[in-house]
């Protein structure tokens, strides 16, 4: 069963991009900031039910992305998660200045970069790459 979560903001954008994600998860949670998509990563691997894949918007009130998924790393570090045993990151942003793009990659380890509005011919690049099927449901 793949599992993603969608950590976003912006209700419609969140919305949306659960649409896109439909056809190759089984299941997608969605966390309104940084602070709750950490709290909600932490849940899952504490229920030995990790996500597969975290969709993270980067400029997001009280946690952004950006720490978020520093934090995310720190914490699949402490537990001994490595290697491709990591969730998959893509972040997300309605800007795509280069220096948020090198600090996600670089800094952040994240796999993939979308940028608003959504294009599922992109997401459907990265999701390809990831190694995600399409599983025949919508319960997203």
């Amino acid at each position: 069963m793949q599992k993603a979560l969608i950590v976003e903001d912006e209700l419609i954008s969140s919305n949306f991009l659960m649409e896109l994600l439909k056809k190759h998860f089984d299941t997608c949670h969605i966390a309104a900031n940084g602070h709750e998509g950490v709290e909600a990563f932490i849940h899952a691997l504490d229920k030995q039910d990790p996500y597969d894949l975290i969709c993270l918007d980067i400029m997001m009130p009280i946690m952004d992305g950006q720490a978020a998924l520093k934090e995310i790393r720190r914490i699949e570090q402490e537990r001994g998660i490595g290697g491709s045993e990591m969730v998959k990151v893509m972040m997300t942003t309605a800007f795509d200045g280069p220096k948020d793009i090198m600090t996600a990659f670089i800094k952040g380890s994240c796999e993939g970069y979308l940028t608003k509005p959504y294009d599922q011919g992109k997401l459907d690049e990265y999701l390809e790459k990831f190694g995600f099927k399409q599983p025949d449901n919508n319960n997203c």
